[in-house]
C-alpha cells in the first residue's frame, strides 16, 4: 500500500466534494470525533468498527497531505524509534526509559 498515493487521493476527494482543505484545527477536531466513534463502536461491539478505524486513517492521511509531509515516512521513522526504545515495568505498566536513564 502506498500511503503517499492514498494521501493525494484523500485530498482530491475532499476537493471534489467541496470540503475545506485548509482548516487544520477543524480537521483535528473531526479526527477526534472519529476516534470517539471508533471507541463507541468497539465498546458496544458494533459491526462498523472497521469502517470507523478507516475514517481515522483517512483523516490522518488528509491532515498529513494538508501539512505537506508523508505519513508513510513518518510511520517508518517512528517505528524504528519505537523498536529501539527501552521500557521498564512500574506497578504493572510498561513505561519508556528516558535516554538519560539508559546511559
Amino acid at each position: 500500500m502506498d500511503f503517499d498515493k492514498l494521501q493525494k487521493e484523500v485530498m482530491q476527494n475532499k476537493k471534489e466534494k467541496g470540503f475545506d482543505t485548509t482548516n487544520i484545527c477543524q480537521e483535528f477536531c473531526l479526527l477526534y470525533g472519529e476516534v470517539g466513534e471508533a471507541f463507541d463502536a468497539y465498546s458496544k461491539k458494533k459491526e462498523d468498527l472497521g469502517a470507523e478505524l478507516a475514517d481515522i486513517a483517512i483523516y490522518l492521511l488528509g491532515i498529513s497531505e494538508m501539512l505537506g509531509f508523508s505519513l508513510q515516512d513518518e510511520i517508518v521513522k517512528k517505528m524504528a524509534i519505537n523498536k529501539a526504545r527501552q521500557y521498564k515495568e512500574i506497578n504493572g505498566i510498561l513505561l519508556k526509559v528516558e535516554e538519560s536513564e539508559e546511559n
